[in-house]
């Protein structure tokens, strides 16, 4: 896969790396890369969890997506479940 687009996002105070990458020439795949923002939790790709979207620009919202459920789960508010 190439990267196709990549988008810094933050929420909630944590630091994020979204990334379109071109699976084929019809679809994208999302990816997030946690960069900090977190006492004591390093930098980690959040895992995969997705089927590829038709456009970068849907595979980099649901990155955004991914990244905001990620932090909902790490701060217990329960709002969001992989």
């Amino acid at each position: 896969m190439t990267a196709y687009a990549t988008e810094p996002f933050s929420f909630s105070g944590c630091d994020f790396m979204c990334t379109a990458y071109r699976v084929d020439h019809t679809t994208f795949q999302p990816r997030v890369l946690y960069l900090r923002g977190m006492a004591n939790v390093q930098q980690a790709e959040l895992p995969p969890g997705t089927d590829p979207y038709a456009s970068a620009a849907e595979a980099l919202r649901h990155a955004e997506q991914q990244a905001i459920r990620w932090v909902h789960d790490r701060t217990g508010d329960g709002q969001g479940r992989f």
